[in-house]
């Protein structure tokens, strides 16, 4: 994955308008919706939008307010199966089109976010 030439086309405001579109899926989605925080929707934005530009842009403001990222130890509390991996990477693939994320940052992307989410599979 070139970071550098996903940073500089989606920038950190191309990285929070995906992830705000997103979370508007997720809001109303019957299946991994009530895995999320229901009082704190603009918190998990946030966390997700600080990770991907730590991630890709090596934005330093995560790691000051979470530290390391342990993905997978933060999410062993929530079931995540087959399904729940693939309604993720099916919200997350309709933000990127919504955001018209296309070429190769698109293949870039949807590989990345491909690993990530199978590697959240705990059941």
């Amino acid at each position: 994955m070139n970071e550098e030439r996903l940073w500089e086309e989606l920038g950190p405001e191309g990285f929070e308008r995906v992830v705000a579109a997103f979370y508007r899926r997720v809001k109303t989605d019957d299946l991994i919706g009530p895995m999320y925080p229901q009082d704190d929707w603009k918190g998990a934005e946030r966390r997700l939008a600080g990770f991907l530009k730590f991630r890709i842009g090596m934005d330093q403001a995560y790691l000051n307010e979470r530290g390391h990222p342990r993905l997978r130890a933060r999410h062993m509390p929530y079931e995540i199966g087959e399904a729940e991996r693939d309604r993720w990477l099916q919200l997350m693939g309709e933000a990127l089109d919504e955001e018209e994320v296309a070429g190769e940052a698109r293949a870039e992307l949807d590989a990345f976010f491909a690993q990530v989410a199978d590697f959240m599979r705990n059941r």
